[in-house]
C-alpha cells in the first residue's frame, strides 16, 4: 500500500471516529486511535506517523495516533526503526512473562494485564522507575472461549489490587468486542466494560481515581465502541489494509 493510500485511510478513519463522536455528544479530542501495526512492515507504520503529524501540522486538534504491537517479537523489530519519530507504543496483545524485560524496553502501557501474576511481574521491573507504567486490565466481556481477559464479575477485584502495586498506574480497561453481527450484543459488551470502570473509579480504592481510560472498539465496531464511552479505539485493517496472510510451512 503507498503512503498516500495510508494517509487517506486514516484521514477517513479520523473522520469515522469525530462522526461517531458528534453522535455521542462528545468532543472528537476525547478519543485517541491506536494503530494496530500486527505484521504490518516498518515502511507502512512510519507511512501512517507521518501522515498523523502532517494532518496535526495542517491544523489538525486530534490526539497524535497510538502505536500498538500483539507480539513482542515485532515491537522489538520495529521500534528501534521509528525510534526517530518517537511514537508511543503499548502492547495490546497477552504478554508473556519471559517477555516482559523486552516489551518493556520500548512500551510505555500494556493493555493486556488479565490476571496477578503479570501485574506482579510487571511492578518487579519497573517499580524503581521515576515514571510509573501504565497498565489497563483487559476483560472478556463477551464470554468467549477464544478471547483473553478477566471475567467482568472479576475485575474490579483485580483492578484494585493492581492499583496497590508499586510502579503501575491503573489507567483503564480493555477489551476486544463480541463477535457477532447484532449490534445490541457488540454494544451490551462495550457497555459493560464501561460499567466496571465506572465502579472501580467510584470504589476509592487507591490508586483508581485515574483509571478512566476504555480501550474498546477495532475497525469493524469503533462507532458502537464510542458511542459507549471509548476513550482510545485500536484500528488496523481500516488504516493498513488486509494482513499478509501467514507464510505457508516449507515441504520437507
Amino acid at each position: 500500500m503507498s503512503s498516500e493510500d495510508v494517509a487517506r485511510r486514516l484521514a477517513q478513519v479520523r473522520d469515522r471516529v469525530a462522526t461517531a463522536c458528534t453522535a455521542a455528544g462528545r468532543g472528537a479530542d476525547e478519543v485517541q486511535v491506536l494503530l494496530a501495526s500486527k505484521t504490518m512492515d516498518v515502511a507502512t507504520v512510519r507511512a501512517a506517523l507521518l501522515a498523523d503529524a502532517a494532518a496535526r501540522d495542517a491544523g489538525s486538534t486530534a490526539p497524535p495516533v497510538l502505536l500498538g504491537e500483539n507480539r513482542v517479537q515485532e515491537l522489538v523489530a520495529k521500534a528501534p526503526a521509528l525510534v526517530d519519530l518517537s511514537p508511543t507504543w503499548h502492547v495490546i496483545g497477552p504478554l508473556q512473562s519471559n517477555k516482559v524485560n523486552a516489551a518493556l524496553r520500548w512500551a510505555s502501557a500494556v493493555e493486556s494485564v488479565a490476571d496477578d501474576a503479570l501485574a506482579r511481574r510487571l511492578s518487579d521491573r519497573v517499580r524503581e522507575r521515576d515514571v510509573p507504567l501504565d497498565v489497563w486490565v483487559q476483560v472478556n466481556v463477551s464470554g468467549e472461549a477464544t478471547k483473553h481477559g478477566a471475567e467482568p464479575a472479576a475485575a474490579a477485584d483485580l483492578a484494585a489490587r493492581v492499583a496497590a502495586l508499586p510502579g503501575l498506574r491503573l489507567a483503564g480497561f480493555m477489551t476486544v468486542g463480541a463477535r457477532s453481527t447484532d449490534e445490541r450484543v457488540v454494544r451490551a459488551g462495550f457497555a459493560r466494560l464501561r460499567d466496571v470502570r465506572d465502579e472501580v473509579v467510584r470504589s476509592g480504592a487507591p490508586g483508581t481515581g485515574d483509571a478512566h481510560g476504555l480501550s474498546m472498539g477495532m475497525s469493524g465496531d469503533l462507532e458502537m465502541a464510542v458511542a459507549e464511552g471509548a476513550t482510545v479505539v485500536r484500528v488496523g485493517t481500516a488504516v493498513f489494509g488486509s494482513r499478509p496472510a501467514p507464510a505457508a510451512p516449507a515441504a520437507g
